[in-house]
């Protein structure tokens, strides 16, 4: 894997392997460096396919499969089939075998949603308020962009909070250093991307907030997913200012859920939400925006003409 050296990846290479276990763009580095071969690969295999290419790895994947020699295994693992898997298996498998196992029914975890009105200047001071007065011994708090997680730990760093910025810029070493820092209680909060959404297991983390929304409801249930795991309990917080409330709605929608607005005082929210018809994006659940379709504008344009005929 990347964001660390490749020095001692290349050492124990030097052996040979019978198994390697890579990312995609750091087993392009080492074949660049030659300090692995891809032409004697019986098997390949693809896991989580779906979040490879949707988090942009596809061009790197093609590259690898270029490498590899034609007469060859390939194996799939997708928790979901997009149409883009589809076309990637299409142009891959010949006459596959399709296993597909059923989830198996597991207990709802303990997390309480709360879901609180706040004006975007105010979030800030009503996120320290929080953590100060539900005492928190950790909290992970999510934004939307490495500029936000380092601006709001500034922030809180300067309000006396002990604070950690984690977003996907850093390299990895410092990525798990933050992450032990955290666990370990020395960080109080932990203010991240995305990229701290999906597999990361911290154990007996109480609170989560939504600084920012997610894009869409499946990355909803994954960030609140970071509390109340292993049987214990949780809270995950969402603000929601006048301009998301239409988004957090939709996120509500999508994974059935009604969450009662509150209001904290002394953060009264002074804006209001404005009446908005968002255009849905129906495979992840994500707004689109509010401007119209070339359909909707078709159909005015030919009810003017009608109009002044």
């Amino acid at each position: 894997f990347g964001g660390v050296s490749i020095n001692p990846q290349m050492m124990d290479l030097r052996g040979g392997a019978d198994i390697v276990v890579a990312t995609p763009g750091r087993l392009l580095d080492l074949v660049r460096q030659n300090a692995l071969k891809l032409g004697g690969v019986s098997l390949c295999v693809l896991d989580e396919a779906d979040r490879l290419l949707d988090m942009g790895f596809s061009e790197e994947i093609n590259a690898i499969l270029a490498l590899l020699p034609g007469k060859r295994q390939n194996l799939f693992f997708s928790a979901t089939f997009p149409d883009s898997v589809q076309a990637l298996a299409d142009s891959l498998l010949k006459d596959p075998v399709r296993i597909e196992v059923a989830s198996e029914p597991q207990d709802k975890p303990d997390i309480v949603q709360r879901a609180i009105t706040v004006d975007v200047p105010r979030r800030t001071q009503l996120l320290r308020y929080l953590i100060l007065q539900q005492q928190w011994e950790r909290v992970l708090v999510f934004v939307a962009t490495k500029y936000a997680a380092e601006h709001v730990a500034d922030k809180l760093q300067r309000a006396g909070l002990h604070v950690g910025a984690f977003h996907g810029e850093f390299s990895q070493g410092t990525r798990s250093q933050l992450l032990a820092d955290f666990k370990a209680c020395r960080l109080q909060v932990l203010v991240a991307t995305d990229v701290a959404a999906r597999g990361i297991d911290i154990a007996g983390l109480p609170a989560v907030v939504n600084y920012d929304l997610p894009r869409s409801a499946v990355d909803y249930t994954h960030r609140i997913g970071r509390t109340g795991r292993a049987g214990e309990s949780g809270t995950a917080i969402s603000f929601v200012t006048a301009d998301t409330e239409a988004h957090f709605r939709l996120i509500e929608n999508r994974n059935d859920l009604r969450i009662v607005r509150e209001v904290v005082a002394g953060f009264e929210p002074t804006e209001l939400p404005a009446p908005v018809n968002p255009v849905t994006d129906t495979v992840n659940g994500g707004v689109k925006g509010a401007r119209k379709s070339k359909k909707d504008k078709l159909r005015e344009a030919a009810a003017k003409a009608a109009e002044g005929n």
